[in-house]
């Protein structure tokens, strides 16, 4: 029986998406991405542009009439569109929000009423200054004061949460929330204020490593080949559907660690530069102290956990990013 599916990826040309998208396309399955390239890029896709499964369309998903059409004719739904990163949504709080509210209702719409299933891609945010660690999808959700604009993220995916679980009970919306949580990889930019490639980057080019606050802040990095897997296997889950699923790795790191292991696998002479967060972020900027998942939900659904540990994850980043420069150098002597 031929089980390829035609699947839709909302924010496809961002670097969970076109990771998503490759991995698909390689299984056989035709991919549609629809994407405003706000914080995508089409570079991101150039794998994906050689397939003749592949289909890629600009726009924004929010008020766009072609949405309908384009779920009515997909197996299933990735929804992954939203605002990416700490300095992308302090720049941009309006949108932000919007993203996040405005461009989920009209998925969950679609999908209810053509009996698809969707991926509604969450975040680890959600769990806000929880102490009750690890975090567990059936834990208290504790947000901040909303003088703090960090939260406001975490309160919209929230948000979406709650109408992603009011849909499947009230019209059998088929939805399954994973929560990721720091995901890491190649295409993942500094840009929108990722730690590893932030600290990757400046190591790679023997500047101070900046560690924003004291470092004693601690994060669980996971690989993205591992979280598209999970994704995948969530897909054709049965039992995942109306259930949030933590993904993400369990290995526990300080930044200020981080740093120091950036530094030494990287052979670096790069120093460690603390930055205060109120001058790094703004004024009044809160952040979580600890940021570690539960993982016996998504084993036990799934029979998922990560294969990547952070050293492998360091050394593949880096041989990527020198590999880079090498060709950049080489482009120029050339030109």
């Amino acid at each position: 029986m031929d089980t390829k599916k035609r699947i839709l990826i909302t924010g496809g040309a961002g670097f969970i998406g076109s990771h998503l998208t490759d991995n698909l396309l390689e299984r056989g399955d035709e991919v549609v991405v629809i994407d405003d390239l706000s914080t995508g890029s089409l570079e991101n896709l150039q794998q994906a542009f050689t397939s003749p499964l592949f289909t890629f369309i600009e726009g924004n998903i929010i008020g766009n009439r072609l949405l309908f059409e384009l779920v009515r004719d997909v197996d299933t739904v990735f929804h992954l569109a939203a605002a990416v990163g700490v300095d992308y949504i302090l720049a941009n709080r309006v949108e932000s929000i919007e993203r996040c509210v405005e461009g989920t209702r009209p998925v969950f719409e679609a999908a209810g009423r053509f009996r698809k299933r969707v991926i509604f891609s969450s975040t680890s945010e959600v769990y806000g200054e929880s102490g009750a660690l690890p975090f567990a999808e059936n834990g208290k959700l504790v947000i901040g004061t909303p003088q703090t604009f960090r939260w406001s993220y975490a309160c919209a995916k929230a948000l979406d949460e709650f109408m992603a679980l009011a849909f499947h009970k009230e019209q059998g919306l088929d939805v399954v929330i994973p929560r990721l949580f720091n995901t890491v990889g190649p295409r993942q930019s500094a840009k929108y204020g990722m730690v590893l490639p932030r600290f990757l980057k400046q190591a790679l080019n023997n500047e101070p490593l900046t560690v924003f606050g004291d470092g004693s802040q601690s994060r669980c990095f996971c690989y993205i080949d591992d979280v598209v897997r999970a994704l995948v296997d969530l897909m054709h889950c049965p039992g995942a559907a109306g259930e949030i699923v933590n993904i993400g790795s369990a290995e526990e790191v300080t930044i200020d660690e981080l740093a120091q292991r950036v530094i030494i696998q990287t052979n670096s002479c790069a120093d460690i530069k603390n930055i205060p967060l109120d001058q790094a972020r703004g004024e009044g900027f809160a952040d979580m102290q600890r940021r570690v998942p539960d993982l016996r939900k998504v084993a036990k659904l799934i029979g998922w956990q990560p294969r990547y540990r952070l050293e492998s994850i360091i050394a593949i980043l880096a041989r990527k990013l020198q590999s880079q420069k090498q060709d950049a150098g080489a482009k120029l002597r050339i030109t």
